[in-house]
């Protein structure tokens, strides 16, 4: 599997806290913030919860 190329673009201001330690668990600290994540089921998921507020894009090896 690949990577991913995760960007907090909206805020965790005012979300439910799920959806803010879901965010907390990607490493996204504040808006802007980028990681890169191995693609597995485990991160699709979490992608998937908070999709809405990230951009994702995937990362050829």
């Amino acid at each position: 599997m690949g990577k991913l190329k995760i960007t907090l673009k909206k805020s965790r201001i005012g979300r439910i806290e799920k959806h803010r330690k879901t965010v907390d668990a990607l490493g996204l600290k504040k808006t802007g913030d980028t990681v890169v994540k191995e693609d597995n089921p485990a991160i699709r998921g979490m992608i998937n919860q908070v999709a809405f507020m990230l951009d994702v894009e995937e990362i050829a090896e």
